[in-house]
């Protein structure tokens, strides 16, 4: 096996700790009967209500059928109410989904920050917060130039 690029070796640490930092996430929420996905979703539809199901899987990291799937749960649970008018469902949260992510909201942010503030300092966090907007920037414009060449 050859040895791998710096590029490749950052790329892959980035993987890690996204996986990781989920796993922790979902460990987290579960307090809240949630996992990272649904409070993802909750947390969309809070700010885009009354949104499609369309536009929120398009906001989320989900396939179409993983959110259908996600959705129904949300609503079986009463976090979600689904409308359809014609062929477009629109989804809003219920009270008991606003409280739910009322409660889990500022702790989720909480977990989230101690995984930045426990080992970087304010400048460190500044340098790696723009390095990834350049590096998510580069990415939408790779992104859809390829969806313009499709």
């Amino acid at each position: 096996m050859e040895d791998l690029s710096l590029s490749t070796l950052i790329w892959l640490r980035m993987v890690r700790f996204v996986q990781n930092s989920n796993q922790l996430s979902n460990d987290h929420l579960r307090q809240f009967g949630l996992t990272v996905a649904q409070f993802e979703a909750l947390a969309h539809i809070r700010n885009f209500q009354p949104v499609t199901q369309t536009d929120l899987a398009k906001g989320l990291t989900v396939s179409g059928g993983g959110i259908s799937r996600m959705l129904a749960r949300l609503e079986r649970e009463g976090l979600i109410a689904r409308e359809q008018t014609w062929k477009t469902k629109h989804i809003s949260l219920t009270e008991a989904g606003l409280e739910t992510l009322e409660r889990a909201f500022p702790s989720q942010l909480h977990q989230q920050s101690a995984l930045f503030d426990d080992v970087l300092d304010e400048d460190e966090q500044r340098t790696l917060h723009a390095l990834m907007k350049k590096l998510y920037d580069h990415s939408i414009a790779e992104r859809t130039a390829a969806e313009e060449n499709d």
